[in-house]
């Protein structure tokens, strides 16, 4: 099977596309012909969850072999649940926990998967050259991706993170990951403009200007291998809400989805393509509200002031795999979608055709929380339900709330959880009326003394650990500096 472009007519087979990352245009590597290839997602709904990955990867990724191997190398015995994404009942809403993983955030349940595909496609490929991955992270995904690819034989990962910009659970778990392969650096800036710079370095280091036996790829969800395990957990809390008897088959389920990238909420919209009941999916931002501003407007103008918020990871201004929404929604108009990028990197916004706009809005909706709203709903959740979310949980519950009223809805409405609420303890405590003194470290004790809740593996004894990468370089110096760690 072929993966195309967003923004040519370039195609690739999907062991390359991951491979690659990106394509050689700049596009985002898509299936231009997902919604027409049958799939039989009734019989995937009675399959034990790593027997649905395995399903949906093989519908997904039809090039790769043996992908049974692969998905249990990936997820037996690193998840603290056998359910890999357990759904809880919280009040009349279902919430979906994604971070049950080794670094707790939902980036662990693609970034176990994506070394897999990885090691397997340069073996398929046929590829000797060592692969190194450049990841930009708003906090959760760096982790991630070094838990997944250190020390993995014949690659290495160079992570970027906004200096200041993270958590300081987040920086503790990058900057005291081991490996032989890695490689950490902070940048001065936000998260925009690391992605933009790993963007600048895949353009520039192509060809003669990559070192000899050495190739560039992605952990981000600009990779479609990063993309694709996530379509995984929106069959999960369907087939529990069926097996529960809170639906029936075929009853139209809504997700809602703290959204900043638009990775997480393009999954979902993958799995309506295939098939699975989605109802609406609703675009949850914080106070960075692009995306809800396009989805209400058909205008992406990034040009705006960037809020450093209590939800981290969901601090960006250029959501990139909104490209591939663009590219299916305009029926895969390559040169439209070409253009809107164009405008954006010059002009630093676009304006998308109203008529793909109704298209687009007929599957998804936008919501919004700002910072009050979102610590006031950790307080009510945990105080009226007994349930400790996260600061971006928190966004999308609010969204929830706010667009059952909207709309009078009587679906199912499922929250997607994407972090432990240790990863920020300050701000929970806080919404919670706890005590904030102390460092993170300290608050995250204090935090499972009143939950009651144990703190998740892979955050014990962080504060313990060496520090093993200092680096801080000025966003512009990026290109140079992977050049420098490629050399």
């Amino acid at each position: 099977m072929l993966y195309q472009s967003t923004r040519s007519e370039h195609r690739v087979s999907d062991t390359a596309a991951i491979l690659e990352g990106i394509a050689p245009d700049g596009g985002l590597y898509i299936d231009p012909k997902l919604a027409e290839r049958p799939f039989d997602w009734q019989g995937c709904l009675t399959l034990p969850p790593l027997g649905m990955a395995e399903r949906i990867l093989s519908h997904l990724l039809p090039g790769f072999a043996n992908m049974g191997a692969l998905v249990r190398r990936a997820y037996e015995g690193k998840f603290e649940s056998e359910e890999l994404t357990p759904l809880r009942k919280v009040g009349d809403d279902f919430v979906l926990e994604l971070f049950h993983g080794p670094t707790a955030a939902f980036k662990d349940v693609a970034l176990s998967m994506l070394p897999q595909l990885v090691t397997a496609a340069r073996g398929q490929e046929g590829v000797k050259d060592r692969i190194v991955i450049l990841t930009a992270t708003s906090g959760d995904t760096g982790k991630a991706a070094l838990e997944g690819f250190h020390d993995v034989e014949g690659t290495g990962i160079l992570v970027f993170y906004p200096d200041a910009g993270v958590s300081p659970v987040q920086k503790a778990q990058m900057v005291t990951q081991a490996g032989t392969n890695v490689k950490v650096c902070a940048v001065r800036g936000n998260f925009d403009d690391c992605q933009t710079g790993v963007k600048r370095a895949f353009a520039a280091l192509t060809g003669d200007a990559l070192p000899a036996g050495c190739r560039l790829s992605s952990a981000n969800s600009i990779n479609i291998g990063r993309l694709a395990p996530q379509v995984v957990y929106y069959f999960i809390a369907y087939a529990e809400l069926v097996r529960r008897g809170e639906i029936a088959l075929g009853d139209k389920v809504d997700y809602v989805v703290p959204t900043g990238n638009f990775g997480d909420i393009l999954a979902g919209y993958f799995a309506k393509l295939m098939g699975l009941p989605v109802g609406t999916l609703v675009c949850a931002s914080n106070a960075n509200r692009v995306l809800t501003d396009f989805l209400e407007t058909g205008v992406y103008d990034k040009r705006r002031d960037f809020l450093k918020t209590a939800s981290p990871s969901m601090d960006i201004l250029v959501s990139s795999n909104l490209e591939r929404l663009l590219f299916l929604a305009s029926g895969g108009d390559t040169a439209l979608v070409a253009d809107c990028m164009r405008k954006l990197s010059a002009e630093g916004v676009y304006r998308f055709p109203e008529e793909a706009m109704a298209r687009i809005r007929g599957d998804f909706a936008a919501g919004c929380c700002n910072e009050e709203d979102c610590l006031k709903t950790i307080g009510r959740v945990w105080k009226e339900l007994g349930y400790l979310c996260d600061t971006h949980t928190a966004v999308a519950m609010k969204a929830a709330q706010d667009y059952k009223c909207a709309q009078k809805a009587d679906r199912k409405t499922v929250v997607l959880s994407t972090a432990s609420p240790y990863k920020f303890p300050a701000a929970v405590l806080k919404a919670i009326g706890g005590n904030t003194e102390g460092d993170e470290f300290a608050q995250m004790e204090r935090l499972a003394e009143i939950a009651g809740v144990p703190i998740p593996r892979g955050l014990r004894g962080l504060k313990e650990r060496p520090v093993l990468y200092r680096d801080v370089i000025d966003a512009d110096a990026i290109v140079e500096y992977v050049r420098q760690q490629l050399n």
